[in-house]
């Protein structure tokens, strides 16, 4: 299960939407071990492109080199897709390489007519995608 405040989710659906129609992505990083999400990270899509996304090398490794000095870690991993359902693509799979994270995906289409976005998350481990679910508080 994610537990994530309101004011984390308000930021990663703020960059999912002032992406759009790009796929945004992103970062959430929190104390080492704790699997507590806490610093907002927005990275830019280095694809610029409405269907992939993909981090900056350099922007990659000065984000890890930086949460190592602050001994934090990857808690959510997000990204966005733009047209099709909050729903990992055999890409965005392929590319997850972070088993304890939660890869939390927003989509800006209206697909489900719920409204105008879906967040949802998922663990992915060597393949295997399993939804979770997302319980949103104000505060830890």
């Amino acid at each position: 299960m994610l537990t994530i405040t309101q004011a984390l989710v308000d930021q990663i659906v703020a960059h999912a939407r002032q992406d759009h129609p790009d796929e945004a992505c992103g970062v959430v990083a929190g104390p080492a071990g704790s699997g507590r999400p806490e610093r907002f990270i927005p990275m830019l899509n280095a694809a610029r492109s409405p269907t992939f996304y993909e981090f900056d090398s350099g922007d990659l490794l000065k984000l890890y080199r930086d949460m190592d000095d602050r001994d934090e870690e990857p808690v959510i991993i997000y990204h966005s897709h733009t047209a099709t359902e909050a729903y990992p693509s055999r890409t965005d799979i392929s590319y997850a390489n972070e088993p304890d994270a939660h890869y939390v995906l927003v989509s800006t289409a209206d697909t489900d007519d719920a409204g105008p976005f879906q967040f949802r998350s998922y663990r992915i481990v060597e393949g295997e995608v399993t939804e979770e679910e997302v319980t949103v508080v104000d505060a830890y």
